[in-house]
Order: structure tokens, then sequence, then C-alpha cells
């Protein structure tokens, strides 16, 4: 299987894996929200950083493959994007927050950020 993500283009490999990096930190920062809220912190931050862990298994081969390619700004402007990207649905349907337009503005800032990011090498 590793052999097979090899294969594919430096920027698949790397939104892939900050894809799913970052639903194991949505759920590392804000899971416990809903699951550990009448624990006590310090049982919600174990749980966290065991979630955590898996985040950073995915989060430090994504730069490092992504680095090959993309300078550090373009790579955390890439993770911010997928963030909200992960962080919306997130909250709209395992958190029962209200989906609001300010999370389409905020994407709108997003495709500056992006734009501005990208647009010189």
């Amino acid at each position: 299987m590793l052999a097979s993500l090899q294969q594919l283009p430096v920027a698949w490999q790397t939104v892939g894996l900050l894809l799913l990096s970052n639903v194991f930190m949505t759920f590392a920062w804000y899971g416990h929200l809903k699951t550990l809220g009448g624990k006590p912190w310090i049982v919600a931050v174990g749980v966290s950083w065991g979630i955590a862990f898996f985040e950073y298994l995915l989060m430090v081969p994504a730069n490092r493959i992504g680095a090959t390619q993309f300078s550090v700004g373009q790579l955390k402007i890439m993770q911010e994007v997928i963030t909200l990207s992960v962080f919306v649905p997130f909250a709209v349907f395992y958190l029962r927050e209200p989906l609001k337009l300010d999370y389409l503005w905020a994407g709108l800032c997003m495709v500056g950020a992006v734009y501005f990011i990208f647009r010189s090498p």
C-alpha cells in the first residue's frame, strides 16, 4: 500500500495525508466536548493526546512529502483550508452546531489566502 501511495503525485499524497490527519486533529481538539463533557479535563487531555498521536503519524509525513514541492507557507495555507473543510462538517453533523453563513465567509477569505500564497513560487 505504501508503494502505491508513493506513485501518486506529491500534491495528492500531501493533501490526502493532511486530510486524514485533520480528521484525527479535529476529533482530538473538539470530540471531547461531546463525548467527555462530564469527565475531568485531565481525562479529556489524555484522550486527546492519544488521538493526536495518530494525527502526527500522518501530519509529519504529509509535511515532509509536501516540502519537496511546496513552500512552508503553501503547506500551512493548505493545512488551514483542509482544517476548515474538515471542521465545518464535523461541527454541523457531529457536534450539531448550526450551519452559519460565517463559514462561507471564512472559506472565501481562505480562497484569498490561497491565491496570495500560491501566486508566486
